[in-house]
């Protein structure tokens, strides 16, 4: 019914049914994992009315019980998800359907999906640093360029004092760089397709 991904390994779909609507994958070596994906296989649909709560369990460091954080959620008509793990912290828990399972092994973590109404799924509040960021990746890079070319024009800033004439060299103020960087992030801030058009 489900599949868990991880980048670099093979698909589990061996999910372990723990009850009629619990369902767990074991996750070695989590703690070289970032993200997450969960998805349906498209065999078996969600009964009418019914989604999965996607939840996330690594060992406490102190007590090693399992400790479980809800992620979010997938169903019918969004049947995959992404979660970012990576940025989980310890010992910071909640309530969650699993009941008392036993311990994995130190490195290993568990991705339970647990049945339940979209309603109950509504209510539900996932950790927020869970949440994939939804920037997409040529912003990403065009907002680390545009970073990495301020800071290396500002490293050869000097002052006026500083200056020594050299009528081959055009000289911009630092300032006019920086306001157009203003501009520009605030432009990304309010329409992040800007640059598309």
């Amino acid at each position: 019914m489900f599949g868990c991904l991880v980048a670099g390994r093979l698909v589990q779909t061996d999910s372990v049914q723990v009850a009629s609507d619990k369902f767990v994958f074991n996750l070695a070596d989590y703690e070289n994992v970032n993200h997450v994906v969960v998805f349906m296989l498209g065999t078996v649909p969600f009964p009418a009315g019914m989604g999965g709560a996607v939840y996330f369990s690594f060992p406490d460091p102190l007590s090693g019980a399992p400790v479980w954080q809800l992620l979010g959620f997938i169903t019918n008509e969004k049947p995959s998800a992404i979660f970012k793990i990576s940025g989980l912290k310890a010992g910071e828990g909640g309530a969650h359907p699993f009941g008392v399972m036993a311990s994995a092994a130190p490195s290993v973590a568990q991705v339970g999906v647990s049945v339940e109404s979209l309603d109950q799924l509504a209510q539900q509040i996932p950790v927020s640093s869970a949440a994939v960021s939804s920037v997409d990746t040529f912003m990403q890079f065009t907002q680390k360029m545009l970073d990495s070319l301020y800071n290396f024009a500002s490293s050869f800033a000097v002052s006026q004092a500083q200056m020594t004439p050299n009528p081959t060299e055009t000289f911009i103020p630092s300032s006019c760089v920086l306001k157009w960087y203003e501009n520009f992030q605030r432009r990304m801030a309010q329409n992040p397709n800007f640059w598309k058009s």
